[in-house]
């Protein structure tokens, strides 16, 4: 009788044990399968032109992605970042091509926005009560229609004619379009865009800040328990406000990398930015079974969907199929996380 009961207890065990392995490295293992999958089934896949259309991609999606991922530490949501992100782009492109001003002076300026969109959005939430998705949506809207004022709806450039008639004459300098197009080495010449370095650079500085510093761990301590963090004494408005000022900031530096990459202000090419940012940003829940948003996690989330749309462009599916297959991934990576690990019971 004994035995048979420890028997039970063993097998028991040993299932809660392979759980816990599915749960803690299930993605990574699906992300390595699909990677092996492309690479049979879709020819050029597994070619160096691929993989650098794939880190292309996945920078900008990455660097919105670490953003939000600032505003799911203190329990909030970012929906404006696309648009910020497509604000900056288009104020970069307007400042090079009708004011033709030079990169430095660009960039200073795409971070500013930034900065005042995070403000703006912060002091919404967190002084005047407005629900983050609320303050965020408005935000987005109110960004969408300013963007497309100066041009009356066109896009930015060189030679294009300005609404009061004038030709506007600047370019985009070669040190800012470097940003976007500019290739490394890497075992193989010309292999890893700037854009990607700039994006691995965020991720550290922001893993590391959220998981190392005492200014990041009490981010999670909003986001874990806001009125326990404020009981404790922590300036709960402060973090708060600075988590959706560095989403604004990683949503400008995203415009910026846009901009350099396609070398003109292009009012649609940001329409899919928010959708894929965030579904990089909820799948870094599942990764490694952290279940909480985490820059690493982010990071690598950011690459899934990277590769699965550059997957299934090659394979020649339908364009209105990707954000279906997004949002099965996602919902699996989410279910891996919450409802498996039992971590989303109260």
């Amino acid at each position: 009788m004994s035995s048979s009961l420890a028997g039970k207890a063993t097998a028991r065990e040993r299932s809660m044990t392979l759980r816990a392995y599915a749960i803690r490295y299930g993605f990574i293992v699906l992300l390595v399968g699909l990677i092996a999958y492309f690479a049979v089934a879709a020819d050029g896949f597994a070619s160096p032109q691929s993989a650098v259309f794939i880190f292309q991609s996945v920078a900008i999606t990455g660097v919105l992605a670490l953003g939000v991922t600032a505003t799911l530490v203190v329990g909030g949501f970012d929906l404006s970042i696309g648009s910020v992100a497509t604000s900056a782009m288009m104020a970069a492109s307007y400042a090079m091509v009708v004011l033709e001003q030079n990169a430095i002076v660009v960039v200073i300026a795409c971070l500013v926005i930034g900065v005042i969109v995070g403000l703006i959005n912060g002091w919404l939430i967190v002084y005047m009560r407005v629900p983050d998705l609320l303050a965020t949506l408005g935000m987005m809207f109110l960004l969408l229609g300013l963007q497309r004022i100066p041009t009356e709806g066109r896009s930015i450039a060189t030679g294009m004619t300005m609404p009061d008639g004038s030709v506007a004459n600047g370019k985009f300098s070669e040190a800012f379009l470097a940003l976007g197009r500019h290739r490394i080495d890497f075992f193989i010449p010309n292999l890893i865009p700037v854009s990607v370095v700039v994006l691995v650079v965020l991720a550290a500085l922001i893993w590391f800040f959220l998981e190392y510093t005492r200014f990041g761990r009490m981010m999670y301590a909003v986001g874990s328990n806001e009125r326990a963090a404020e009981l404790a004494g922590a300036p709960v408005k402060a973090y708060k406000i600075w988590a959706y000022v560095i989403s604004g900031v990683f949503a400008s530096i995203g415009g910026i990398l846009l901009a350099a990459r396609l070398g003109r202000g292009d009012i649609a090419s940001g329409n899919n930015l928010l959708l894929d940012a965030v579904a990089a940003a909820l799948i870094g829940y599942a990764v490694l079974g952290a279940a909480k948003p985490n820059a690493f996690g982010t990071a690598v989330g950011a690459v899934f969907v990277g590769v699965l749309l550059q997957g299934l462009t090659m394979m020649n599916a339908p364009y209105y199929t990707q954000d279906f297959v997004k949002g099965a991934v996602l919902v699996v990576a989410l279910v891996f996380t919450f409802a498996l690990s039992g971590r989303g019971k109260r």
